[in-house]
């Protein structure tokens, strides 16, 4: 299974992806990881004891919308439908939408605890492996400096896309060099 690495500015979180299980989800993260679209955004909804949300370039500094409302300019479909679909448990990849179906985009969440009444709403994609203690700890507008995937399967990873969003399409900047701010302290489960 794939792998990759989120470096916040309060550590490390390592990732496991669930590509059996949601392929296009983790075909359009693993895209928009490489492109570099998640640097600089920042975990703009987090509920403590619940969840932590990012990956909209709506949150990054300097841009013009409101954080929570941006994403990469088209949606995706769900993949959480059937029965073999994956729960929400502490440390669950998973992501956000706009409470209606196929909305997912580039945002989204990780859980603090289990979280059984988003399953079947919302489409698993990966675990946390490593840095559950980071994810617990982070605050509204902590930064993702980048997301790394570290190994994945001999394969082009390209998104299905569906449509155009109403969320408004951001051009990601740069990679930001280095890693300002990190701290190590904390890794680990």
């Amino acid at each position: 299974m794939p792998t990759a690495r989120i470096i916040t500015v309060k550590g490390p979180i390592e990732l496991t992806l669930f590509e059996d299980h949601a392929p296009n989800t983790v075909a359009n993260f693993i895209t928009l990881s490489e492109d570099g679209f998640y640097d600089g955004t920042k975990f703009h909804r987090v509920l403590k004891k619940f969840m932590a949300q990012g990956g909209d370039p709506n949150s990054k500094e300097g841009a013009d919308g409101t954080p929570g409302s941006g994403g990469p300019g088209y949606t995706i479909k769900d993949e959480h439908l059937g029965e073999d679909f994956r729960r929400h448990f502490a440390g669950t990849l998973s992501m956000a939408n706009r409470s209606a179906p196929n909305t997912g985009g580039s945002q989204f969440f990780i859980t603090h605890l289990p979280t059984t009444h988003l399953d079947g709403r919302h489409t698993v994609f990966g675990r946390v492996t490593s840095g559950l203690d980071v994810v617990r700890n982070l605050e509204v507008d902590d930064e993702i400096l980048s997301i790394t995937i570290t190994s994945k399967r001999d394969h082009d990873y390209t998104p299905e896309t569906i449509g155009k969003s109403s969320e408004k399409a951001v051009k990601p900047k740069p990679p930001v060099k280095g890693n300002p701010g990190l701290t190590t302290s904390s890794q680990g489960n």
